[in-house]
C-alpha cells in the first residue's frame, strides 16, 4: 500500500516542517514511486529542493541537483536590479552560479543577452550546465574565457558570505547538505567580496556594473572594497525579502 497524502502531511508536520500541507503536495507531484524514501529524507532534514530536483527562482523552476547549493527568494532581488541593466547582446556573468538560477533568470528575462555562468564546484556547474550554455569551472575570474576582459556590462555575484564561525548556526538543511565552499565567506564573511571587487574592474566594460549580495550587517565592507576597486558605489536595500545589494560602477 502507497503512502496517503495525510499520511505524507502527518510526518512533515511531526518534524517541524512549517508548510507541511504545501511541501506534501510537491512530494506527492514526484509520483507515488519512491515517495515513502522521499519523506524520510524530508523528515531527516534534506532540503526539499533536492529532493524535487528543482527549486522556485524568479518564477521558474530551477534544476537543483543534490549536493548544490539552493538558490534563496532573497537573491531574486538581484535579478531585479542587474537584468534592467542588461540588453540584447550585452555579456552578463552570473558569478559563484551555483545551480545558475541567476544566469538562468536574466536570460529569461534579457533575451539576447550574452549570459555566462562560473563556478568553482563542478558539481555546481554540471547542474547549471543543463540550463545554460555558457558555463566555466574555476575559481572566480580564472573560469571565465579571456575574451571577456573589458566587455561585461554586468556581474552579478552571489558569493559565499556567512562568517566561517557562524556557518554552526546556520539551519541543519544548509549546514548539512549545501557544501561548505558556497557558505563560507571568511572569518567576516567578506572575504570572496574583495577577491571579487580587486579584479572585477579588469572584466567590466565601460560604466560596467557590479553587483554582489550581501547582508545588511556586512553590507559597508562590501561597499568599502567595491570603493577601494575604483568603482561608484551604491548599497540597495529591499525589506520584503531582508535582501542587501553592494552595487558599483565602473567609470
Amino acid at each position: 500500500m502507497g503512502v496517503t497524502p495525510e499520511e505524507v502531511v502527518a510526518d512533515l508536520r511531526a518534524a517541524g516542517c512549517v508548510f507541511a500541507e504545501d511541501e506534501a503536495g510537491l512530494l506527492l507531484e514526484t509520483g507515488a514511486e519512491g515517495l515513502a524514501e522521499r519523506v524520510r529524507r524530508r523528515v531527516a532534514g534534506e532540503p526539499l529542493e533536492h529532493l524535487l530536483g528543482w527549486a522556485a527562482f524568479d518564477g521558474a523552476r530551477v534544476p537543483v541537483d543534490t549536493g548544490v547549493f539552493v538558490p534563496r527568494r532573497r537573491t531574486e532581488y538581484l535579478v531585479d536590479l542587474a537584468a534592467p541593466l542588461l540588453g540584447p547582446g550585452d555579456v552578463a556573468v552570473d558569478l559563484c552560479c551555483g545551480c545558475g538560477a541567476v544566469g538562468i533568470a536574466l536570460a529569461a528575462r534579457v533575451p539576447g543577452a550574452e549570459v555566462h555562468a562560473a563556478d568553482l564546484d563542478p558539481v555546481a556547474t554540471a547542474c547549471a550546465a543543463r540550463s545554460l550554455p555558457r558555463v566555466h569551472t574555476g575559481d572566480l575570474f580564472a573560469a571565465l574565457p579571456p575574451d571577456l576582459r573589458g566587455r561585461v556590462a554586468v556581474i552579478a555575484v552571489n558569493a559565499p558570505y556567512v562568517p566561517t564561525d557562524e556557518i554552526a548556526m546556520m539551519p541543519a538543511e544548509a549546514r548539512d547538505h549545501e557544501p561548505r565552499t558556497a557558505l563560507d565567506g571568511g572569518h567576516d564573511g567578506v572575504g570572496f567580496h574583495r577577491r571579487i571587487t580587486a579584479e572585477a574592474p579588469h572584466w567590466l566594460a565601460p560604466g560596467g556594473h557590479l553587483l554582489i549580495e550581501t547582508s545588511r550587517r556586512q553590507a559597508p565592507l562590501t561597499a568599502a572594497a567595491l570603493t577601494e576597486a575604483g568603482l561608484t558605489t551604491q548599497v540597495h536595500h529591499d525589506p520584503e525579502r531582508d535582501s542587501t545589494i553592494a552595487h558599483g560602477t565602473a567609470q
